[in-house]
Formats: structure tokens, sequence, C-alpha cells
């Protein structure tokens, strides 16, 4: 029984593999998850790369060109130091894209380690973690942001921290609950009969097998990321106004907005570009991954 076991997940196992070409496949058919897939790739090539170039310098002031409009030479405009906005908002990228991407991402880590060991071993550790969640959960998330940024003080650290905690125990449930489904499977019985360590059959044997959800659920989450950071910054508790970060630009540019709306439209096109790609993307993923239509 327990060799049978073992040859049925290693069966699965191969098929997963197997179908990782037919997810890449049926995602490169939904033509709006490709859209959004190219846009990523184009503002990540250029938010790493941009500032590369020496002619794109955020930094550089120049008083005699303040508050000037969109044109040839200043394709986004200028601020009211006479800095470029395009350049800045280049430069910014690498700030707001890392926001949102690795946010998401330490939010998933902590929350898949955690939902993994909950829902295997259960009893009063479930029970215990469960009434943490509640009231963790209990506190809104954009409240808690600006506690803890309160507390930590701004900063690009400080802001990823704030935007994570909140979606931890939402993370820990969904992974609870794929665990809970799991656990009674014969292969992890098969695992616990050849002495496997706890360890091991949890994360060797038993998160291969509910990864894919979480993949899903963690890029759909990089855009509600990027937008809560950026409204930390805009109002002042996120990332500090001197760093091109696309929210700091827009709370930089609070006080002429009536005079000078460029300053706020640019970056704020961008984060909503950032938010709809990330969105296209994730339910293109969303649907390639889904069981039900691998039929």
């Amino acid at each position: 029984m327990p060799e049978k076991a073992l040859e049925q997940e290693v069966k699965v196992r191969k098929k997963k593999q197997s179908n990782f070409s037919m997810v890449w496949h049926r995602l490169c058919q939904d033509k709006v998850a490709v859209t959004g897939m190219i846009i990523l790739i184009i503002l990540v090539v250029v938010s790493v790369f941009g500032p590369l170039i020496p002619s794109l310098d955020p930094y550089s002031m120049n008083l005699a060109e303040q508050f000037q409009g969109p044109s040839l030479k200043h394709w986004f405009g200028t601020d009211d130091l006479g800095r470029d906005i395009f350049a800045r908002i280049v430069y910014g990228g690498r700030y707001s894209l890392a926001l949102g991407f690795i946010g998401s991402l330490f939010t998933a880590i902590i929350g898949t380690v955690l939902g993994t060991i909950i829902g295997y071993f259960g009893g009063a550790i479930d029970n215990f973690f469960m009434r943490v969640c509640d009231v963790w959960q209990a506190i809104p998330g954009q409240l808690l942001a600006i506690v803890i940024s309160t507390t930590l003080g701004a900063g690009f650290f400080n802001t990823i921290l704030a935007m994570s905690i909140g979606g931890i125990p939402m993370s820990i449930r969904s992974t609870r609950a794929m665990c809970l489904k799991e656990r009674e499977m014969e292969y992890l019985e098969a695992a616990q009969s050849y002495n496997c360590s706890k360890a091991k059959i949890m994360f060797k044997h038993m998160l291969p097998n509910i990864i894919s959800p979480t993949i899903v659920g963690t890029t759909m989450s990089v855009g509600g990321t990027i937008m809560g950071a950026a409204g930390l910054s805009y109002i002042g508790l996120g990332i500090p106004s001197d760093i091109p970060e696309w929210g700091a630009m827009i709370s930089a540019a609070r006080s002429y907005s009536l005079l000078y709306p460029y300053m706020m439209i640019f970056p704020g096109l961008m984060i909503a570009i950032v938010v709809l790609a990330v969105n296209l993307f994730g339910d293109g993923l969303r649907d390639a991954m889904d069981p039900k239509l691998k039929k």
C-alpha cells in the first residue's frame, strides 16, 4: 500500500511538470493576459535599465525651467524645482514596482509557511492561530499599515513591512484550508510510514500540491500593494518625498494640483497602468491554472 501511494505521488508530480507547459500554452492563448504580461515586462525593463541613461537624471534641478508643461524636451513636464517628471517616473518605477512585488511576496511566504504548519498539525495549534487571525483581520488593513508606518517612520523597508502585515492572515487562512484537504491524501500516509520528518512532509510533499493557488493570489495582490503603498506616500507615511516614488510624487504635487495638474496626472496614470496590467495578467493566470478548465 505505501509503495502504491508513493508511485501515485510520483505520477502526480510528473503530471504537474507536464501541466506547466499546458498552463503556459493556455496563458499564451489569452490575449488579454498576454497584453498585461507584455505591459509589465516593458515597465520592469524600463524601470531597471532606464535610470542607466545619463540624460535621465531625476535629481537634476533647474529653477529656470520649473513648472513647464509637457513638451518635446520634457515629455511629462517639470516640477516645482525644475526636475524632469519623466526621468523621475522612470527612476521611481524601481521603488513602486519593488514595493508591490516584494510586499506581496513577503506576505505570501509568511502566510504560506504558517498556513502549511497550522493546516498540517491542526488541533490546538489550529484553534489558537485562527483566533489570532480573527483578531488580526478585525483591524482594517490600511489602518494597520498607517499605525505601523507611524510607529516605524517613513522608509522603503518600513513601507514594505506596513503593507505586508495586513495581508498575512488571509494568506494563512487560504493555505490552511488547502492543507486540511491535502493532509488526508494517501501519499502523506505513505511518507509518514517511511518515517519522513514532519518538515519534509509539509514542505516537500504537501506544499508543491497547493502552491498553484498561492501563486495566483500573490500575483493578484501586487496591484493592491502598489496602490496601498502609494496611499501611504500620499499622506507622508510611506516613501520620503525626496525619493521619486510615484505615490510620493503625487503627494509632493498636491499643492500645485489646480495650476499644474500634469504633476499628479502622470504618476497617477502610471500607477493605474501597472495595477491594470497586473490584474489582467492575474486573471489570465487564474484561468490558466483553474483545474476545471483542464478537463
